[in-house]
Formats: structure tokens, sequence, C-alpha cells
């Protein structure tokens, strides 16, 4: 889905030296911004329905199209303010809310799927078969779920209601390397300002979990690099909070990493915020490498 500006409101902004025609070009300006806040929101509602529609489907090729048709919608999206609101109204609506799918079908665990009796066998509905999702589809759902986390907060809550840590911290002890490093992304994104996601994720055992990967040196570099930014950005995250409900996350990392790795992952956590986005980015990964020399050296 592209977003693009309607060819009947350009020139709206031009210039204007009658006074006498301010007024209705002012009124003509709004009846276009109506009319473009309208067209927006019919094409955020149909990118919605038919990539969900996708997205809901039997089998995988069909569900990773209608994943990666939402996920350049997001990318869409987050380019203006305007149309950020706008996906964020539509997520109060339950058809078009993106999250539930997204647990429902592509992160559905393999467990749900046992058959509890057998009576399809004696009628004539035949029963629905639905193929697993393979690695691509489990790896393009989370992208999507980071990104409406991201975008919408609320989404986080809706992850919640569908025990996301719990499935999430599944995919991270049982998948590749693919959905770990892209899993980890996900955590940071639904637990971000979200008490009841940190408490299961601290339930889940889950700094444990990313502890016992980032000193494993026979996991893939780029996964233990990965478990490096995580570690960072968490503790980031809430340094400062007595109350936050993983207050005592330093404490964890030091028990679980020791006290020389510990320590760098709070100094190096206190990365400048005043760097632009590229530069934080690009400081991240020097500092979660320096965090792997430290772990390698013991």
């Amino acid at each position: 889905m592209y977003l693009k500006k309607a060819f009947w409101s350009e020139g709206l902004n031009a210039p204007e030296s009658d006074p006498q025609s301010e007024s209705p070009a002012k009124a003509v300006g709004e009846l276009v911004n109506s009319l473009n806040k309208q067209r927006l929101y019919r094409e955020v509602t149909l990118a919605l329905r038919t990539g969900l529609r996708d997205a809901r489907a039997e089998f995988s090729f069909l569900r990773v199209r209608g994943l990666r048709s939402i996920l350049k919608f997001l990318r869409s999206v987050a380019e203006s303010d305007t149309t950020i609101n706008l996906f964020c109204h539509s997520q109060s609506i339950p058809e078009l809310q993106v999250v539930p799918v997204l647990f429902q079908n592509s992160l559905k665990e393999t467990e749900d799927d046992i058959v509890e009796n057998l009576n399809h066998i004696f009628g004539v509905e035949p029963m629905k078969i639905t193929s697993p999702s393979t690695d691509a589809e489990v790896a393009l759902a989370l992208r999507v779920l980071e990104g409406c986390c991201l975008l919408h907060r609320e989404s986080t809550v809706l992850a919640h209601q569908h025990k996301a840590i719990e499935v999430l911290m599944n995919i991270v002890s049982t998948r590749g390397a693919l959905e770990q490093g892209v899993c980890l992304d996900a955590l940071v994104s639904i637990m971000l300002d979200s008490s009841a996601n940190q408490m299961d994720f601290e339930a889940c055992n889950g700094i444990e979990e990313v502890a016992e990967l980032i000193r494993d040196k026979q996991v893939d570099e780029n996964l233990r690099l990965k478990c490096g930014e995580f570690l960072l950005l968490l503790i980031g995250h809430v340094n400062g909070r007595e109350s936050s409900p993983m207050a005592a996350v330093h404490e964890d990392i030091r028990r679980l990493l020791g006290e020389k790795s510990a320590s760098l992952i709070w100094a190096a956590s206190q990365f400048g915020s005043t760097l632009d986005p590229e530069q934080r980015l690009m400081a991240l990964h020097i500092q979660a490498r320096r965090v792997l020399e430290s772990l390698d050296l013991y």
C-alpha cells in the first residue's frame, strides 16, 4: 500500500494575493483536507482488511503474502503523524486489529493444534487442516508485531492478552537464529512501558534465557550480538525506575554474567540519548560487541 497525496489537493497552499478570496479558499482547503483524511482512512482500512484476510489463511504461503503486505503498510504509515493516528484509530475496531490475528495464526503454538476428538471421521464435513508456520512466516509475524507495538501502544495490551511473552520466549528457546534475533527486537517493543509484559518476562525467566544464549560460544555470533543489544536496551530502559517490575534486573545480570560484564552493560547502556537515531544505533552495535568481548575473555 502506498499512501500518496491526492492529485486534487495540489496547489492549495499557493500564496493568495486577493484578500477577498481568502475566505472561499479557506473553505475549499478545509473541504479538501476532510476529503483527503477520508481517502487516507479508506486506504488504511482497505490495506488492513486485505492483509488480514491473507494472514488468516490456512496455507502458509498466503499468510506470508498477507504479512508482507501488512509490514509494507506499516512502513508507509510510519511516514506521517496523520497516518499513524488513523492506524491507531483503526486498531480500536476488533475486525481490523492486527495483533490478535498474529497470535491466532502465524504465532500460534503447534501444541494448540492437538486433535481433541475424532468426530470428523464419522461426519461428512472435511477436517480443516492448517499448514504449520514456516521460519520465514514466524520472522515476518514478529516484525509486524514489533511495528504494531511501536506505532500503537495499546497493541502491547492486546499482546499481553494473548500471552505474548510466553509465546516469544518459547520461540527464543526452540526456533532458529533468524527467528530468535527478530524475536528479541519484538520483545523490546512489547515490553516498552508495559508493566504487565515486563512482569511476564520476569516470570518466564527471560533474563536467564537471554544470558544463556549470549554465554554460549557455539551460538551464531550475530545472535549473541543481538542478545547484547537487547540487554543494553533493557538496562537503559529500567535505569532510574525503582518502581519498575524489573528493578532487580541489574542483580540478575550480575549473577548470570559476572560483575565485570554486568558493570560494562550498565555503563554502556548510558550511551548518549542526544545522539541522532543513526549514531545511537551505531553506538549500540559497538557497545554490544564490547559486552561480547568481555564475556569471551573468561
